[in-house]
């Protein structure tokens, strides 16, 4: 009796198959506000056990061979893919949701998958390694496309005619869009730089001081030496839906003129010290902070440069996808060359 389920795959293929959605919908999220809930990986989790469960039912049938091969294929993606995904994480290399997705997919999708469609079988199995751990393909296609990504972007600034040191890892940004993007400055007002401002902590530092992006940029003196008055909760640095919440806390910051002098820190300038003090906003040095204010409050500029990232899920996503409808890249090319 055929395992095939309406001759277009095996049971536990088609339970794997609710990767491709939920993966697609995580990218969405991490494009539009780069968080996704931990709630997203339990169901899959749950799936990938119950279609290895399913999986090694039929294959207790099949040769030995057969089974030999399951076994490793369970072994090297549970046993090695997956606590690459925690390693990297605990390095720094990538946040706890790009862990998570790795973990989940390591569980899920071990063993190569077959779906019928018309007269051909996907992935083709020309396109396969030979011993076929398919989270571990969806990784190697996922570094790919993560590596053509910077020429992408200097293909993009080059159309505009923006040739400098960042076009391979940013993009130019208005000044007064600043909010609505994700992503880290590249720019310190000495030049270039790899380690500027990260603008998710300065929407956590506007919120938590209580004044606008307008007013700092219109009034930076004013906002040089804050008062050390009670402050808000800064989030956690995503954009609002609210365009109210996105650039105004709530409260109203009083002119250091009308308090003691006392009261005032005027060597903690724009009072970057004491934010960071009570919130780590992703890491952020006051240096880094109080660079990010000066560079976004200079009277003459009209944009700045960032560096957009590329969410790990978004290529993690796209190389899922060419795993499933044409194979392992990697060892393809690696065939042209005959290497593989």
């Amino acid at each position: 009796m055929s395992s095939l389920l309406f001759d277009f795959a095996t049971g536990p293929d088609i339970i794997r198959l609710l990767a491709v959605p939920v993966f697609g919908w995580a990218a969405y999220r991490d494009i539009e506000t780069r968080r996704v809930p931990n709630r997203t990986w339990l169901p899959l989790a749950i799936a990938g056990l119950l279609a290895l469960a399913w999986d090694a039912w039929l294959v207790a049938d099949a040769a030995a061979f057969e089974q030999r091969r399951f076994a490793v294929q369970v072994v090297l993606s549970v046993g090695l893919v997956a606590p690459l995904g925690y390693i990297f994480w605990r390095l720094g290399g990538f946040g706890g949701a790009d862990a998570k997705a790795i973990m989940t997919l390591a569980l899920l999708l071990p063993v190569y998958p077959a779906f019928f469609v018309g007269t051909g079988v996907y992935p083709p199995s020309g396109n396969q390694p030979p011993l076929g751990v398919f989270s571990l393909s969806i990784l190697s296609n996922t570094v790919l496309v993560g590596l053509a990504y910077p020429f992408f972007l200097a293909g993009v600034n080059a159309l505009r005619g923006a040739f400098t040191p960042a076009m391979f890892i940013g993009r130019a940004v208005a000044i007064d869009d600043i909010l609505s993007e994700y992503g880290r400055l590249l720019e310190t007002t000495e030049g270039f730089t790899r380690q500027g401002l990260d603008i998710d902590a300065l929407r956590m530092y506007l919120r938590w001081r209580g004044v606008s992006f307008e007013a700092v940029r219109a009034t930076p003196d004013r906002y040089r030496h804050p008062l050390p008055t009670e402050r808000n909760d800064p989030g956690d640095g995503s954009i609002a839906a609210d365009e109210r919440a996105l650039t105004d806390g709530g409260s109203v910051i009083t002119d250091a003129s009308d308090a003691p002098e006392a009261a005032v820190r005027p060597l903690d300038t724009w009072g970057a010290e004491r934010f960071l003090e009570e919130h780590s906003a992703y890491g952020t040095t006051p240096e880094e902070l109080r660079e990010g204010l000066e560079v976004l409050t200079e009277p003459d500029r009209e944009s700045v440069w960032i560096t957009p990232g590329v969410p790990f899920i978004v290529p993690m996503f796209v190389g899922l996808l060419l795993a499933l409808t044409f194979g392992d890249l990697l060892f393809v090319l690696l065939g042209l060359f005959g290497a593989a």
